[in-house]
């Protein structure tokens, strides 16, 4: 494969904190007496919506509505503060793709959250650039992020390769017509990954996938 510059998306796969998202809004919500199950959210993550539209369909008013996803900001970065999030191998893998390729993040992460996560970590290190939802026009599943972050290698898409884990991630790469290599997370299984182009089982497997 020749590649030479790897946009990795953030949540879920230089990080855990997927799961903590999901509970900050399940807890949020049911504050408004709201239930959250956990394959409703997926198939509104699926295809890039928000926990929100539920409120909102129950004929909450956007007051309140603002009101509980404040709350739900503050429980998800007490979650990122103080919960475990590393996933094994990040790191050493990262170590080792750096002596060949420039390496960006692309996140639908907000800029305060993102440097919440990696404040005491050394992911950013190995980083050419990042990107957060603010620094780009749409949101994935569109293909803005992936093409910002090409546009910031001056790259083609044909030197790049995008590492993902959800389904709207997937889509937004497909969207910008950049080749995406899915790595398995349990907390996306049940996403449709049928248009990746490659798979793999876990981070470190980038290495291998990327000298074949």
């Amino acid at each position: 494969m020749t590649k030479k510059f790897l946009l990795f998306d953030n949540d879920g796969v230089l990080v855990e904190t997927e799961n903590w998202y999901y509970e900050a809004n399940v807890i949020a919500l049911a504050e408004i007496d709201i239930e959250l199950t956990f394959d409703v959210y997926m198939e509104i993550m699926a295809r890039g919506g928000t926990a929100w539209e539920i409120a909102k369909a129950q004929n909450i008013s956007q007051s309140v509505i603002d009101v509980q996803r404040t709350r739900r900001d503050v429980y998800y970065r007490e979650f990122i503060k103080n919960e475990y999030i590393e996933i094994d191998g990040v790191i050493d893998t990262l170590q080792e793709l750096k002596k060949e390729y420039k390496m960006g993040i692309i996140t639908t992460s907000r800029r305060v959250d993102f440097d919440l996560i990696h404040n005491n970590r050394d992911i950013i290190k190995f980083m050419d650039f990042s990107l957060c939802v603010e620094e780009y026009p749409r949101a994935k599943p569109y293909p803005d992020p992936y093409l910002a972050g090409m546009k910031k290698f001056s790259a083609t898409r044909n030197e790049c390769l995008v590492i993902e884990d959800s389904q709207r991630g997937l889509n937004s790469a497909v969207n910008a017509k950049i080749e995406c290599a899915i790595v398995k997370n349990n907390f996306t299984l049940t996403h449709d990954f049928s248009k990746a182009t490659y798979k793999i089982e876990k981070f470190s497997d980038l290495i291998r996938l990327l000298k074949n």
